[in-house]
């Protein structure tokens, strides 16, 4: 068959169907040319999610009488410049567009009207794109009150080809996709004001925040993810050589079920990066259950030339020069962040409880014939259940399921360098963020009095975190323990994997894995982690090349490694059951205060809940 050129209506409508695939993705583009226009308030209108109507106005510079037939060409931009030899830099944008795509694509499929008032000019001008037909420039009328801006109106997206309407969902859905671009934006962006209108309800409105940085920031992220969100995050400002990480991280234990709440943006424009999700879930992955994900908006900030966001058509990703650098910031940078956190738990986990508690009529105590009412009482004080009315506790050491267990030897192998007292019934133990210990219920669960509170801390949970905080702690200064094998084992592999595997020799040996090269394409392995007693050779060298080809270092190893500490950290921590002293919990609870993620056990749990003296004074109406 003969080629021929394609006329250009149809050239427009395939670009249209890369850059514009639904409303939302028109919305995006049209609110990052507000953006880079230097708008500082942008006002969002939709109908029926987008497909009847999409109206963004902003109080950006505008765009004068003789560029508005420009603006709708294809690949006609204001936003890259060419050098003196003609060339056009595209690994150096500094903008959010720079295709020049989105005005003339959205008038392909769509009835576009562009009506700009440009700064220092008196006169407004619009022009009219319907179906791919350009109409000539027009005067218009500015009922704006600002100095100048653009206000671009979509109306009946995709009329000019039906076939993509069938392919668009629910006017809602369309509209939740709508609001979230909307949201991403807006999170990137706390100096600038923004408003978004569904069918003539108002469903988002953001001031603009004063100070942009910290805690401007924090406001602005608050107001899109709940009010939950500032008292459970943690601030995040780390930069390695021209690499800057900022943002907020959530708490371990202020989780959700799905990725969509970890908001990622290079360079302020909002990306969904593998590389960035995969360095996030290393960060949390001894922190997590594995079907839970934190929360987190963080902001990367690189020169422009280190990363190339013309990677696809709607620039939501991108490609590090050098992603090694930026995926170890990332790791390095929140599990700084969390490790700074300490003890601390998300105060969902309270809200969670007190919702969980019920009112209800205590049933009457079953008494034996001719006891007097305070007999079962006294039974229950006498067997140690209760607290005594002195602010004592019966422990109940003499029981014959109580196990022997020194807080001494507990102190010895958790404390840090010095070690901590241990306090009993002391009444300066309040003022410590854990509190005094004042009772075990159950066998299981450490009750604590706390300056304006109380704790309920779980007491095997809080130790497999200390357990296995140390274990790691060992790792990291001792190495790790070898086995040496009685037969090596050879492992045949693409040479190029194989060359990369030996190059990084020395790194694996640290972490007991002990390799040389055995010819083209093949490894022998003569030793290997103890922890991890016998493996699967091959499978673990090709884990550890597919983890060397995409993130520069040997990621695999490590994560199987702390697998293993976490699981006999939880096999040899205190158990469920166990009747503790005075001085063993509250050792227990000083060793938490002084040990970083203790706030949740090694599968994701938290390892205590406070409520505040506050919260349980609304429970019995006393408030």
């Amino acid at each position: 068959m003969p080629i021929r050129r394609l006329p250009p209506e149809a050239v427009n409508r395939i670009a249209a169907g890369e850059v514009i695939e639904r409303p939302a993705a028109a919305v995006k583009e049209l609110v990052e040319n507000a953006l880079d226009a230097g708008a500082k308030r942008i006002a969002i209108r939709i109908e029926r999610g987008g497909l009847g109507l999409i109206s963004i106005e902003d109080d950006g510079g505008g765009i004068p009488r003789d560029e508005l037939a420009l603006a709708v060409e294809r690949h006609a931009t204001s936003k890259l410049t060419a050098g003196a030899g003609g060339d056009v830099d595209l690994l150096n944008i500094h903008t959010m567009g720079f295709r020049g795509e989105a005005l003339p694509s959205i008038g392909a499929v769509a009835r576009l009207a562009i009506t700009s008032k440009a700064r220092g000019v008196n006169d407004t001008w619009a022009i009219e794109v319907e179906g791919g037909a350009l109409h000539s420039v027009k005067p218009a009328a500015w009922a704006a009150l600002t100095e100048s801006g653009t206000r671009v109106e979509v109306r009946d997206l995709f009329f000019a080809t039906p076939a993509r309407l069938k392919f668009m969902k629910s006017e809602r859905s369309e509209m939740m996709a709508v609001s979230d671009v909307v949201k991403r934006l807006a999170m990137a962006r706390p100096d600038v004001a923004f408003s978004l209108e569904h069918d003539a309800r108002t469903s988002l409105r953001l001031a603009a925040e004063k100070d942009p940085e910290n805690e401007g920031r924090r406001a602005r992220l608050s107001a899109i993810l709940g009010a939950d969100f500032a008292p459970n995050c943690i601030l995040l400002d780390q930069t390695r050589d021209t690499v800057r990480l900022s943002g907020f991280a959530g708490l371990p234990t202020f989780h959700r079920g799905t990725r969509e709440h970890q908001h990622l943006f290079v360079n302020g424009r909002p990306v969904k990066d593998k590389l960035i999700v995969g360095a996030v879930r290393a960060a949390y992955q001894d922190l997590l259950a594995r079907d839970r994900h934190p929360v987190a908006a963080l902001f990367i900030d690189l020169p422009p030339d280190e990363v190339d966001v013309n990677v696809h058509p709607a620039k939501t990703e991108v490609r590090f020069r050098d992603a090694a650098l930026v995926r170890g910031l990332i790791v390095g940078g929140l599990s700084h962040a969390l490790a700074s956190a300490g003890h601390r738990a998300s105060t969902t986990t309270a809200q969670s409880a007190l919702g969980a508690v019920r009112a209800y009529e205590a049933p009457q105590p079953f008494l034996r014939p001719g006891a007097p009412a305070w007999a079962m009482a006294e039974e229950h004080v006498a067997a140690g259940d209760f607290m005594m009315p002195s602010g004592r506790v019966e422990y109940g050491a003499s029981s014959p399921a109580a196990a022997p267990f020194d807080a001494d030897v507990l102190s010895e192998a958790l404390a840090p360098a010095g070690g901590t007292p241990a306090l009993h019934n002391d009444e300066d133990a309040r003022f410590f963020p854990l509190g005094a210990a004042r009772a075990q219920i159950h066998e299981t669960y450490i009750v604590a009095q706390t300056e304006d509170g109380i704790v309920i801390v779980d007491q095997h949970a809080a130790h497999e975190r200390l357990v296995y905080e140390r274990m790691k702690q060992m790792l990291a200064n001792g190495g790790v323990r070898r086995q040496g094998l009685l037969i090596p084992e050879v492992v045949e592999l693409d040479p190029s994997e194989a060359e990369a595997i030996v190059a990084r020799a020395d790194e694996l040996a640290q972490l007991g894995l002990v390799i040389e090269s055995f010819g083209p394409g093949a490894i022998l392995v003569r030793e290997t982690p103890a922890l991890l007693g016998h493996i699967d050779a091959a499978g673990m060298l090709k884990d550890l090349a597919d983890d060397i080809a995409e993130l520069g270092e040997a990621h695999a190893l490590k994560e199987r490694l702390e697998e293993v500490c976490s699981s006999m950290a939880c096999r040899g921590s205190v158990r469920a059951g166990r009747r503790l002293t005075g001085d063993e919990m509250n050792s227990l609870l000083r060793q938490m205060e002084a040990t970083p993620f203790s706030g949740q056990c090694n599968h994701g749990r938290p390892t205590y809940v406070e409520l505040k003296l506050a919260d349980i004074e609304k429970l019995f109406g006393r408030r």
